[in-house]
This record gives structure tokens, C-alpha cells and sequence, in this order.
């Protein structure tokens, strides 16, 4: 065995030069799939092997992932199962260290080659680490033009193996983030469908409920009524095209913001169930930016048809004023209230979306409500002075992490 030398001979220009190559090309690739069987590419030219391979190590010890470059596909399909990390591979795996090995069948370690697998006869291993955490092993085999490996050879592969593990943590960071920004989206959509859409179809159906009772009666009222549940429906499956092809509700474009509260509470008092009755002071736009602006109608929705589903509620009062603190939304009933403790507790999804809409356009929500005593929902949002501006002029609310 032959192994590491403490003083390995350095690299020449042409070799170094041929690293800074390969690193900055596994630097710019952020695919995990990419990077690591970009990584068995460039190793092999850099040292002129016959074979590379990378391992990935599992949490196990055990090699749970293989990528090789220089082997026939075919050849690769008819060694059958990848190599579980047994001799040498297993000795570098158990050792973290770096080994050059002369001939590989005459090592006390080597545990042979299954059926099919190509003849191999020099070997270098370096094992590689992210962060000090050991995340695999490069394999080199069948140096070209040499009986065996060099240290020069080594002491390539060593630095290169750096740059790998930079570029394998930087992949599965990228790989991770775009889980969570997909985490994030669905979430975003799921509130946005539960605040908007379905609360608009189920203010369709509370419409409808006493048709029945109204055409037996005779009453000009149903007419009315249905001709109002099919425009609702109408702008229902609008707002579904908006979102297949990526785009907000024009109900709650955000660009408006004292309009898109009236028109909310409007649209609430013609489903004919609930007296809304809003009250908007133009000195209190809180100048939201779009997303923002999204954000809080929303919110508005939610808390009227919280008030119209759960709450039974006869009178709906939306006020958008000032206080010292800021602008001031309140949205106030007179139904049949609620514990909010037992309602947090339960994990109401309503509650818990206007909490994360709030606290998104850096505002503070306030629910007051008892059993038998209506429910008043408060939020309070930041000034519009206190604002930092946007590009296109419009104040962007402070925004907390929700």
C-alpha cells in the first residue's frame, strides 16, 4: 500500500491550470444530478484516468449512490448492483483519507471485482467533505501513460475534491431552497383559493338556500337571487383561468385598495343574507404595494365570510380609519361569536390564514370575540410614511417572516 505522502511533488502550471478549469466548472452548475456526474468528468481528464467514479456515502457508511464516467454503458448495465463500499472503496470510506495504490489485486484490502467489471489496475482514492462532513469518495483507476498514479497526481485530485465538495453542498442548498419555495407557492395558492374562489362559491350556495322557499312563495326575490348566483359563477371561473395561467383575481388585484374593500362588502350585502356596511376614510390608504394589496383583501374576504358562514351574522361593519399607529381595518358583527383560544387550539384555517396575511404586509391582527357577543377583527398596518418606497414609487410595507 501506498499512501498519502506527507510532501506530494506540486502540480505544473499546465495541471493547475487545467484545475481552475474544472472547479469553476462544477462552480457554475447548481443541478445536484449535474454537478456530481460533472465532477466524474472533469476528474478524469484532470489526471488522465481510464475510470472515475464518485460515491456518495448514506448515513449508513454505505455507498448509496455511484456515478461513473469512462464506462460503456453496457458494461456499466452488466455489473448489475452498484458496489456497496467493501474493500478499497470501503477503506477509504472507514480511513477518510487519501490511498494511491499501485495494483489493486495485490492489496490486502482488495475484495476482487464482480462478474463483467473491466479490468482495473492502479487506483487513487480521495475522500470528500462539505463543511468538514464527509460526503463521498472520488475513484481513479487506469492512469494512461503511467504505471500508477502520481503524487503530483494526488495532490490534484485533493484540491479538486475541495472544490467538489463546495459544489455538492452548494447543489443540494439550491435543491433544498427550490423545495421550500415550492412549499411557499402552495401554500400561497392554498390561501389565496381558500380566501377567494371557495369562499365566493360557498356565498353562492348560502344565496341559494332559501330559493326553494321564495319560488313557493312566489316572490320576485328568486328570480333575483339566481340571476345573481350565475354572475357570481361566472366571475368564480375567472378567477380559476387567472390562477391556471399564473395570474391574481381581478377581484383582489390589490391595485385598489379602499375600492376593493367596497366592492367586497358590496358584493357581500347583494348576496341578500347580511347587511355590510362599510365606512372608508380616503385619508387612511395605507398605500400597499400590489402584493401587499393582495394580501389584505384577502384578508377582508375571509373575515366576511367568517361572519357570514360561521357566525351567522345579521349586520357586518367594515371600517377602514386611522389611529396613531397607523391605518386601522375593523371588521365588526353581531353573530353568534366564538372562543378564539378554543378556536386557535382547533387550528381553524381561517384564523390562521389572516394571521399570516397580517403579519406578511407587517401588520398586527387582533380578534376579539366571546360567546353570544359578536366578533370584532382589527388590523392595525404600518403607516404609510414609515414605509420604505418601491421602485415604482409606492411605499413597501416592513415585512416580518411569517
Amino acid at each position: 500500500m501506498t499512501a498519502a505522502s506527507p510532501t506530494p511533488t506540486s502540480p505544473d502550471a499546465t495541471a493547475l491550470a487545467a484545475l481552475d478549469q474544472a472547479a469553476r466548472a462544477i462552480a457554475r452548475v447548481l443541478g445536484i444530478d449535474e454537478v456530481l456526474q460533472l465532477i466524474v468528468d472533469r476528474v478524469r481528464v484532470l489526471v488522465d484516468a481510464e475510470y472515475a467514479a464518485l460515491g456518495i456515502v448514506g448515513p449508513d457508511g454505505t455507498i448509496e449512490r455511484f456515478i461513473t464516467a469512462g464506462m460503456d454503458p453496457h458494461v456499466r448495465l452488466a455489473i448489475g448492483d452498484l458496489p456497496r463500499g467493501r474493500g478499497l472503496l470501503g477503506l477509504i470510506i472507514g480511513k477518510e483519507r487519501s490511498y494511491r495504490i499501485p495494483s489493486i489485486a495485490n492489496h490486502p484490502d482488495s475484495s476482487g471485482f464482480p462478474p463483467n467489471h473491466p479490468p482495473m489496475e492502479s487506483f487513487l482514492g480521495v475522500p470528500v467533505t462539505a463543511r468538514g462532513i464527509s460526503v463521498g469518495n472520488l475513484y481513479l483507476t487506469n492512469k494512461r501513460g503511467a504505471a500508477e498514479f502520481s503524487a503530483a497526481d494526488q495532490s490534484l485530485v485533493e484540491t479538486f475534491a475541495l472544490h467538489a465538495g463546495i459544489a455538492i453542498d452548494n447543489a443540494r442548498l439550491h435543491e433544498q431552497a427550490g423545495r421550500l419555495a415550492v412549499a411557499d407557492e402552495r401554500g400561497r395558492i392554498g390561501r389565496d383559493l381558500h380566501d377567494g374562489i371557495i369562499q365566493s362559491l360557498y356565498a353562492v350556495s348560502l344565496s341559494l338556500e332559501d330559493v326553494p322557499a321564495l319560488i313557493a312563495e312566489g316572490s320576485g326575490d328568486a328570480e333575483r337571487r339566481v340571476d345573481g348566483a350565475i354572475e357570481s359563477l361566472h366571475l368564480a371561473i375567472r378567477d380559476i383561468r387567472n390562477f391556471i395561467y399564473g395570474l391574481r383575481p381581478e377581484a383582489v388585484d390589490g391595485n385598489e385598495i379602499l375600492a376593493g374593500i367596497a366592492a367586497l362588502s358590496q358584493q357581500m350585502r347583494e348576496g341578500g343574507l347580511v347587511d355590510v356596511v362599510a365606512t372608508i376614510d380616503p385619508a387612511a390608504d395605507p398605500g400597499l404595494t400590489t402584493e401587499a394589496g393582495v394580501e389584505l383583501l384577502s384578508l377582508v374576504r375571509e373575515a366576511l365570510s367568517n361572519a357570514a358562514r360561521h357566525a351567522k351574522a345579521r349586520r357586518i361593519d367594515v371600517l377602514l380609519g386611522t389611529s396613531p399607529d397607523g391605518p386601522v381595518l375593523e371588521i365588526a358583527d353581531d353573530g353568534v361569536g366564538f372562543d378564539p383560544r378554543q378556536a386557535a387550539a382547533d387550528g381553524h384555517h381561517g384564523l390562521v390564514n389572516m394571521k399570516v396575511r397580517a403579519k406578511a404586509i407587517g401588520g398586527r391582527l387582533e380578534i376579539r370575540s366571546a360567546p353570544g357577543a359578536g366578533t370584532r377583527v382589527r388590523v392595525t398596518l404600518p403607516a404609510p410614511a414609515s414605509q420604505p418606497e418601491a421602485a415604482d414609487g409606492r411605499r413597501t410595507p416592513s415585512r416580518t417572516s411569517p
